[in-house]
């Protein structure tokens, strides 16, 4: 814990000190017991944005890739994000994909905050897509409450295809958090498509963003 503090502490430092953003909402964070943060996903950099702003740890999915990169680079990443509690995830592999949903309910089970892209991958070209269930199966299985975010401007920070980060300003909105009846994991696929799409009606509230009715077909998962 001691690490996160430090590491989170560095990188809301800096982020607040570069790109200045705006944050409203996070009073509606709860001060204790098990949480789920549902953003939309714009940026490479949305999980540190919202792990380094949050007032508690919020623990997301990352690629296995940022744990196994080789070289001094890849000491660095690997240990920024195994200090911010990041879950690591084979790309392109379902069965990877199951597993880190079912280590995101232990962690909710122990009592903390997990954070989930509903999108699945993030959106290239700023289009609200079909939220996946994965959110829903969550939030009836724990009945942990669920906080929408908008995140907006963070594609600024560094365009997709480009290497380069350019500090710019950007805006977090932290929603009310949304409850749901805790069903545990026999809950039907129609009610998990319901509470989905009542989780994606708050975030776009919140970002703005138009919408589409189709899910995002990347080609790789962010």
């Amino acid at each position: 814990m001691a690490m996160f503090d430090a590491v989170r502490w560095t990188t809301r430092s800096l982020i607040s000190g570069t790109c200045r953003p705006t944050v409203v909402g996070l009073e509606n964070v709860p001060a204790d017991g098990p949480f789920i943060v549902a953003p939309n996903h714009l940026s490479f950099f949305d999980s540190v944005i919202v792990q380094a702003l949050m007032p508690r740890p919020v623990a997301f999915f990352a690629k296995a890739e940022y744990f196994t990169t080789g070289g001094v680079k890849g000491k660095v990443m690997k240990a920024f994000f195994e200090s911010v509690g990041s879950i690591p995830v084979e790309r392109g592999e379902q069965a990877a994909s199951v597993q880190a949903l079912r280590t995101l309910l232990d962690i909710l089970e122990s009592g903390k905050g997990i954070g989930i892209y509903p999108e699945g991958t993030r959106s290239r070209d700023g289009i609200l897509y079909r939220g996946r269930t994965g959110v829903g199966w969550l939030a009836l299985t724990t009945g942990a409450p669920v906080i929408p975010v908008g995140l907006i401007g963070t594609e600024n920070l560094q365009r997709a295809g480009e290497s380069g980060v350019k500090p710019q300003h950007f805006t977090m909105k932290v929603g009310e958090p949304l409850y749901f009846d805790k069903t545990g994991p026999d809950h039907s696929l129609p009610a998990r498509r319901e509470v989905t799409d009542r989780i994606m009606d708050a975030i776009a509230e919140l970002s703005g963003q138009e919408r589409s009715t189709s899910y995002n077909q990347s080609k790789a998962a962010e």
